[in-house]
């Protein structure tokens, strides 16, 4: 299974904020549509990623104003990100090795989607669910 794969499976939007937004307003729109993380773009173009963490770590943390401060002043400008052909493993890899929950899947400088380590772990639990129902139907069948 590939990322397009992944994303058609989920059939969500790309969800995002422009870097002049604040950082209040990006807080009230991950609130709103349940997510940890929004993209950060500008014409089209995948600038950055704001999360709870950029928050509470540059933000809350530093007693700075989310009312005041800009999305463009905490995001975090680099983003890993996967090509729509990258395989289940290769996004849990990068994911693991730069410890983050949200992976944008960019084709030709533009966000298709965003895969979340919460999708990854549903992938992976329901194929080997069904690895191991094959198993017993080759062990035991007709039980």
């Amino acid at each position: 299974m590939n990322a397009r794969e992944i994303l058609k499976k989920r059939q969500g939007v790309v969800r995002f904020i422009t870097p002049d937004a604040t950082v209040f307003e990006a807080v009230k729109a991950m609130d709103k549509f349940k997510v940890g993380a929004l993209m950060v773009i500008d014409k089209g173009k995948l600038l950055g990623i704001i999360s709870e963490r950029d928050y509470t770590r540059k933000v809350m943390l530093k007693d700075r104003s989310s009312k005041s401060t800009k999305v463009a002043e905490i995001m975090s400008r680099k983003v890993a990100q996967v090509d729509p052909e990258a395989n289940l493993e290769k996004c849990m890899d990068i994911m693991g090795k730069n410890r983050i929950r949200h992976l944008p899947v960019v084709e030709k400088g533009e966000v298709l989607g965003v895969i979340s380590s919460t999708d990854l772990l549903r992938l992976t639990v329901s194929q080997k669910d069904h690895i191991i129902e094959q198993l017993e139907r080759y062990i035991a069948p007709g039980f």
